[in-house]
């Protein structure tokens, strides 16, 4: 049975004046898979995470996001279809002048209709489904460590119970062990939750953990989608640098050690 298409894009093009981004890009994403898109800096990743979510508006192309013309549709149909969707920024993007609680409860005090009682109890369900202690809901992202602020960030992302979680460079600057703690609850959540993962990264020990495709920006466009394995026999010559390099042979070690 053919797996559904969540996310399909087609002929999107990006310009920032004279800079073309994107020029004729197309990629689809299924449901239930964690897909991993990496690039060279400046491909253009963060741009079409961006596009999609509906944060940028492309020159040109279709974005179709669960069923949505993202680009054709009313202002109500892509608020609907964006409150099936949760988002993770860089480092978790939160707001600093609320606790970690408050930041989990905002998209339910724009999207849902629940008394204080209800959103707290359901903010807090968030919080210990990322593994953070019942006290980090009081505090502010300053007192954070860098690996709880991702956390934070991610109960955000689950706030309204997506369908979709886009993550941005969610492993960036964390430490090893808790780059894989990070990677773990990814995959966990994915399966208890049925999620379906559009992730940016440049961690191949997390492409390596989590990603079951992998799409390649390059030339401004989607060079090649594939598993990591299948990445590994792509000729052209970024591709082969960065799934040949000592830090994929290591995170490939790893994964069979």
């Amino acid at each position: 049975m053919p797996t559904e298409t969540v996310i399909a894009i087609q002929g999107l093009t990006n310009r920032f004046g004279k800079t073309i981004v994107h020029e004729n890009l197309s990629l689809d994403v299924r449901r239930g898979e964690v897909l991993g898109v990496v690039g060279a800096s400046g491909s253009g990743k963060s741009v079409l995470l961006r596009s999609i979510v509906g944060l940028m508006t492309p020159s040109a192309g279709q974005i179709t996001l669960l069923g949505t013309d993202v680009l054709g549709a009313s202002a109500a149909d892509r608020a609907a279809a964006g409150a099936r969707t949760g988002v993770m920024f860089q480092d978790g993007a939160l707001f600093s002048a609320l606790t970690v609680r408050e930041n989990v409860e905002a998209p339910m005090r724009e999207r849902l209709k629940v008394d204080p009682v209800t959103r707290r109890a359901l903010a807090d369900l968030r919080i210990a489904m990322v593994g953070l202690p019942a006290t980090a809901g009081d505090l502010y992202p300053a007192a954070l460590s860098g690996g709880m602020r991702k956390r934070a960030g991610l109960a955000r992302a689950l706030s309204l119970d997506p369908e979709i979680l886009f993550l941005d460079e969610p492993t960036a600057g964390l430490d090893p062990i808790s780059a894989s703690a990070f990677d773990t609850l990814l995959i966990s959540l994915r399966d208890a939750l049925g999620l379906t993962v559009f992730l940016v990264t440049h961690d191949l020990d997390t492409l390596q953990a989590t990603c079951d495709r992998i799409a390649v920006l390059a030339d401004r466009r989607v060079l090649v989608t594939g598993t990591m394995a299948e990445m590994r026999d792509v000729a052209d010559p970024w591709v082969h640098a960065y799934f040949h390099g000592p830090r994929a042979h290591a995170a490939l070690a790893a994964a069979e050690g």
